[in-house]
């Protein structure tokens, strides 16, 4: 879908203001344009939000549904805005971060980018591997992952909780027989990881939802989505990574979903680094942040 944070900002004046002429007063906005913006948005969602009468603009059910994930969105982006510079300012040197492709790709790239530009003397590496970074060996100064180690000198944080659901192309689905059940994947070609490549088992989604064989298989998440984008089948994807996907769409939402979290993960002697904890600090709110903004386009 082709919805943006600002999208979402006049739709909470629109919904807050139930009336075109109210929101445009707040946002300095012609009533006319603001109508044209949020016609573009019904559009991109596939979705009715607002019931147009006289009396105003009232939300429908789709309209309560984004309102509030519009609000957490909301609220994660000013806490983030508020944590980072108190955070993160002065910061100098390099840092570097592992993570798993998934996050490497989707998040961490804006989350940087929005610290490093608030510290340009700070250098930040994102190292992408599919599998756990050993902190002991210094192979980087944190990382984030998928499940929380348990042996170690190590201090293990919970960043959030993320979505996954089953995604296809719009070419994929139209070329293909319809799926309208589980029982109808069987019918389809999968993408998903190599079996015996999988590095945690918090990453073995298939397998919780039956699919024992993975015709197209790679390590990378960025090959798997890429294959699901240039039609190659059907595949688990993180909500974060829709938007990032045109003319690719979730499907058997009312069936399907798989919630997993990221954990960030630094050594032990390394709390008393007060540089890392306020870079370790500031990417925790931007990853929230950011993880809640996406998913709610998705």
């Amino acid at each position: 879908m082709d919805a943006n944070w600002d999208d979402l900002r006049l739709f909470l004046a629109v919904a807050r203001e139930q009336s075109l002429s109210g929101a445009g007063k707040l946002l300095r906005l012609d009533p006319a344009t603001l109508g044209r913006r949020m016609q573009r948005l019904e559009a991109a969602l596939q979705a009715t939000l607002f019931v147009k009468s006289p009396q105003g603009y009232a939300l429908t059910d789709a309209g309560q549904s984004l309102l509030a994930r519009a609000e957490a969105v909301e609220r994660a982006m000013r806490s983030a805005v508020a944590d980072l510079p108190a955070a993160t300012a002065g910061l100098s040197g390099q840092i570097r971060i592992g993570a798993p492709d998934g996050c490497a790709n989707y998040l961490l790239p804006q989350v940087c980018a929005a610290i490093s530009d608030q510290n340009p003397d700070l250098d930040v590496q994102i190292v992408a591997l599919p599998r756990v970074f050993n902190l002991s060996r210094r192979e980087a100064d944190m990382a984030v992952a998928v499940s929380a180690p348990t042996a170690g000198r190590l201090v293990v944080q919970k960043i959030t909780d993320y979505k996954l659901h089953l995604v296809a192309s719009e070419a994929y689905l139209a070329a293909h027989p319809p799926i309208d059940d589980m029982q109808d994947l069987q019918r389809h070609r999968v993408v998903g990881y190599i079996p015996d490549m999988i590095f945690d088992r918090e990453l073995d989604y298939l397998s919780d939802l039956g699919l024992a064989r993975v015709p197209l298989a790679s390590n990378s998440v960025s090959v798997q989505i890429n294959w699901i984008r240039q039609g190659g089948g059907i595949g688990i994807a993180h909500d974060f990574s829709v938007p990032a996907m045109p003319g690719v769409r979730r499907i058997l939402t009312d069936k399907i979903g798989l919630t997993r979290s990221f954990y960030l993960i630094r050594h032990a002697d390394d709390q008393r680094n007060p540089r890392l904890s306020r870079f370790a600090q500031a990417l925790t709110a931007g990853l929230r942040a950011e993880v809640l903004r996406l998913e709610a386009l998705a």
